[in-house]
């Protein structure tokens, strides 16, 4: 049986993941690959209704993290792993890297805490690879302002989206042979050109 892999999509809102995604999708089918799309938080029934909480409920930064866990935790036992056994790619729009990023980074919460519930949550398990879509957030945030309503953590300030790319960046340093660093500065067809030429090819 041919091997699962696990490809998990990061960056700040605005970074244009969810376009790209897209064409990392379409060219590991024409590979005759089977795909799985799931995104965070959310990607089971249960994990969409904890999404709903956490993107429209104002609630402290423990409960916030807490919930993003359990929401992972029914994520991979119920959709990723499964799938990733019987050999599919699973493509997910954020996993615990974002996490770090706008919890640790961008609110402050505990990286000790959140190292813990990764440890308990994820026993080990984790990406093949993590795509990040690294752009300047003053661009990001104009980006977000045309294409559609906020949510609550899109309205958050530019001060706040500076440390969460900050802390994107520094996971980055500290996992390099994980982390594919993608520059989003760049107009959306030349970004896609080359992630069809790394996909076409990357295994």
């Amino acid at each position: 049986m041919a091997k699962g892999r696990f490809i998990t999509f990061e960056g700040i809102d605005g970074a244009g993941k969810s376009t790209q995604v897209e064409v990392i999708h379409q060219t590991i089918v024409a590979r005759g690959i089977e795909v799985v799309r799931t995104r965070e938080p959310g990607g089971t029934p249960l994990s969409e209704k904890i999404r709903e909480l956490l993107l429209t409920q104002s609630m402290e930064p423990s409960t916030e993290t807490l919930l993003f866990f359990a929401s992972r935790a029914e994520h991979i036992a119920k959709v990723i792993k499964p799938s990733v056994e019987r050999g599919a790619w699973v493509l997910s729009d954020r996993f615990t890297d974002a996490t770090y990023a706008y919890q640790v980074g961008g609110r402050g919460f505990p990286a000790s805490k959140v190292e813990a519930l990764e440890a308990w949550t994820q026993e080990g398990f984790g990406p093949d690879l993590t795509v990040l879509f690294d752009i300047d957030p003053e661009v990001a945030a104009r980006r977000v302002a045309k294409a559609r309503n906020l949510d609550r953590f899109e309205k958050e300030s530019l001060d706040f989206f500076t440390r969460v790319r900050n802390a994107y960046l520094e996971r980055a340093r500290q996992n390099p042979d994980r982390f594919l660093i993608i520059d989003s500065m760049r107009d959306k067809e030349t970004v896609s050109d080359e992630l069809r030429r790394i996909f076409s090819t990357w295994d």
